[in-house]
């Protein structure tokens, strides 16, 4: 059964909303880069879609590309998280004018 290319895209817009949803609403910054990450599996699942709807390989070799992003930026966003979190004792990104 193939599910059709609009549901797809119908999800893959959820997941983006709810990545933006989680970022603008929430007050934690463990939160904000799982927004982020929702928003790039969001991103992720539209460029699959394309990709067999349009049978080309371009779209699942970009999703490679945003992956290996996704990880660096997951690494990189927790030690900077860590490093302000044992300077001000806080998750909320209000406290974090150190960083500049």
């Amino acid at each position: 059964m193939i599910v059709p290319f609009g549901h797809v895209l119908i999800l893959a817009g959820i997941l983006f909303l709810m990545g933006i949803f989680c970022v603008v609403v929430r007050r934690n910054l463990i939160m904000m880069v799982l927004g982020v990450e929702i928003m790039l599996n969001g991103a992720s699942i539209a460029f699959v879609a394309a990709a067999l709807r349009w049978q080309h390989l371009e779209g699942q070799v970009f999703v490679l590309f945003i992956l290996a992003v996704a990880a660096a930026e997951v690494s990189v966003g927790l030690a900077l998280i860590i490093f302000a979190y044992r300077r001000t004792g806080s998750f909320d990104p209000a406290h974090y004018n150190l960083l500049k």
